[in-house]
């Protein structure tokens, strides 16, 4: 499994609705609401053999009132 971060906007005043579609997917490990231009903060644990990309879109990208995402790839640096 590799660790990836996903950061989420929201349309204005659905956080909460948002944040609660993600994890009712069962699909973070974690996730934080920040401050900035993201609303949320999430960690997902990508099996080896999936693609980051379809992961992502057919478990996540689809629930409602979520306005941009953007996805950090993590790397084993040390």
């Amino acid at each position: 499994m590799r660790p990836v971060f996903v950061q989420f906007r929201c349309d204005p005043g659905k956080t909460y609705l948002v944040a609660e579609a993600i994890y009712d997917r069962e699909v973070v490990s974690e996730l934080y609401s920040t401050s900035g231009d993201y609303d949320l903060l999430a960690k997902v644990y990508i099996p080896e053999d999936a693609d980051v990309g379809h992961f992502l879109s057919e478990r996540l990208f689809d629930i409602p009132h979520i306005s941009r995402t953007l996805t950090t790839m993590t790397f084993r640096a040390f």
